[in-house]
């Protein structure tokens, strides 16, 4: 590999005046710069960007860590926060922890070793009031780098936070469910201790009883089961969900990835959606609006809190503001194909057929209704 003194010895220049030419910290003339250029091309030098940093003091570099690289929704946030970081002139280098806390301390420790300028954090585990959160917190004080908290929240006033208001957007989709006639509304969380999870859960509670459909605690726990955020999980929740004696005539699912894995169980099981079951999930990940039949799901914005992130995690590293910040966007309801009116709601809107004798003497045959299944 060539080197500052190949490109020096090439160009008959000193090695500083192609340090000037590299780092642009010094006027050098067009003809030497040129000359000093071609070389760099011909040579195929790589300039040391650990040492120009060394210099410089920043590395135009970002880091960001994520807990599951295949669950769609932090995809899409990972590209929409890559696009941004190259328009503004930084690189991002991508980390994925697998929800495992020490894979996510490990992955810190080498982007600290990388001289990051800022970064972008998506939680791995429980986050505020709890051993993992407290150890992260803890670690992230000791980097001393800028950091903006995406979608989960840690007990650390130091760092920025953009996330979407999950228990209103349990309530979104839970209070639509109920406006279709639908009582008796199952729950698919995500793992137990995971905040946006708990919050959606609890948005599922509260609009159950606002309409008064679950009379006590106990009755709203024997509608909730856990799918882990997985489509695997939430597959083997919604089997499980279709074997109960009383079958519920709805389920809200906590992400758009469990709602995928159940309805491949409710069609495996024979139940039609959304004729028999409704299914509501959260977050609209891009292959929602594809499923067969097409996802009804509380849409997170995913492109204002990708944005967001990066603008002001960049607000931070360039001394433009010291304050951390605390952004929650509201979610919004996509009505699509997985949703209808229960059927007794549906039987109860539509008028019974007429009786009356017509003026020829004939009848009008009145139309069987299907019975009513209870809620």
């Amino acid at each position: 590999m060539a080197t500052i003194k190949d490109v020096a010895l090439k160009a008959e220049v000193s090695v500083t005046t192609v340090s000037h030419v590299v780092n642009d910290t010094r006027h050098v003339s067009p003809k030497v710069r040129e000359r000093v250029e071609l070389a760099i091309r011909e040579l195929g030098y790589v300039p040391n960007a650990m040492a120009r940093s060394l210099k410089s003091n920043t590395t135009s570099t970002l880091g960001m860590l994520i807990p599951n690289s295949s669950n769609p929704y932090f995809a899409e946030i990972v590209r929409i926060v890559e696009d941004r970081c190259f328009g503004a002139g930084y690189t991002l280098v991508l980390c994925n922890t697998d929800d495992e806390p020490h894979r996510q301390s490990v992955y810190l420790q080498v982007l600290a070793e990388r001289r990051i300028d800022g970064l972008i954090v998506v939680s791995t585990g429980a986050g505020s009031g709890t051993d993992e959160g407290d150890s992260l917190a803890k670690q992230l004080h000791g980097l001393r780098v800028p950091t903006v908290l995406v979608d989960r929240e840690i007990d650390d006033p130091s760092c920025d936070l953009v996330e979407t208001a999950h228990m209103q957007g349990g309530l979104l989709a839970v209070r639509h469910l109920l406006s279709l006639g639908h009582r008796r509304i199952a729950c698919i969380g995500g793992p137990a201790g995971v905040m946006p999870s708990e919050q959606r859960v609890e948005g599922w509670r509260m609009a159950l009883a606002e309409a008064g459909a679950t009379p006590d605690i106990a009755q709203a726990d024997a509608l909730l089961w856990r799918g882990g955020f997985t489509s695997q999980g939430g597959y083997e929740a919604m089997h499980a969900i279709l074997r109960t004696e009383h079958k519920p005539s709805a389920v809200f699912v906590c992400n758009d990835l469990m709602a995928i894995g159940a309805l491949r169980a409710a069609h495996e099981s024979g139940v039609r959606v959304p004729d028999e079951l409704s299914i509501v999930g959260f977050d609209d990940i891009e292959l929602s609006a594809y499923m067969s039949p097409p996802l009804t799901t509380v849409a997170q914005p995913k492109e204002r809190i990708g944005a967001m992130a990066v603008d002001m995690l960049l607000e931070r590293v360039g001394g433009k503001r010291r304050d951390a910040r605390k952004v929650v966007l509201q979610p919004e309801l996509r009505v699509r194909a997985t949703t209808a009116r229960h059927a007794s709601f549906r039987e109860a809107t539509v008028p019974a057929a007429s009786t009356t004798p017509a003026a020829t003497g004939t009848t009008t045959a009145s139309t069987p209704t299907r019975k009513s299944r209870t809620p």
